[in-house]
């Protein structure tokens, strides 16, 4: 079983770019360093987790998704969504929007049932942003919040049980 973790957003517009940070953390976990930004976009963290960051879903991501049993992806949101740290399971569903360049997750995931015949599991994990100026530092509350996104996610990753204790 692989797990790909995969954060996006843009680091450059503060919280936008929160995923990065949570990445990080993971990684750090697990001993793992990844650069300060996102220099390359992915990186094995075992033979069983695999991160990768970009500045928005594609349709390409689609492909990538595809290679993985589960997928966490992990984002940031705006006071739009209720809990600060927002946790959901994830269904493929393709949604319009009007930008065939932009992706929600659900979307991603239908895409990749249809071109390339595999739906991972698949878990969102969003983050409420509060500064979104042009700049890489994120506010204190987010910072506090991408904190515990990354013991959610090590979390789920030791509830997935010995396959992932054994490939780490």
């Amino acid at each position: 079983m692989k797990l790909l973790l995969f954060g996006y957003g843009n680091i450059d517009r503060q919280d936008d770019g929160v995923a990065w940070h949570i990445l990080r953390g993971v990684a750090e976990h697990y001993q793992v360093m990844l650069p300060t930004v996102p220099e390359e976009s992915n990186c094995v963290l075992s033979p069983a987790i695999t991160t990768t960051f970009a500045l928005q879903l594609t349709p390409e991501s689609a492909e990538w998704v595809a290679e993985f049993e589960e997928v966490i992806f992990i984002d940031a949101h705006t006071g739009s969504v209720a809990d600060p740290l927002h946790v959901e399971e994830l269904n493929a569903n393709f949604q319009t929007s009007p930008f065939t360049h932009h992706l929600t997750p659900q979307s991603c995931l239908a895409l990749a049932g249809s071109l390339y015949g595999k739906t991972p599991k698949a878990t969102l994990i969003s983050v409420r942003g509060y500064e979104f100026g042009f700049a890489q530092n994120q506010s204190k509350q987010t910072e506090d919040l991408a904190r515990q996104a990354v013991r959610v996610i090590i979390s789920k990753i030791d509830q997935a049980g010995d396959f992932f204790a054994r490939h780490l």
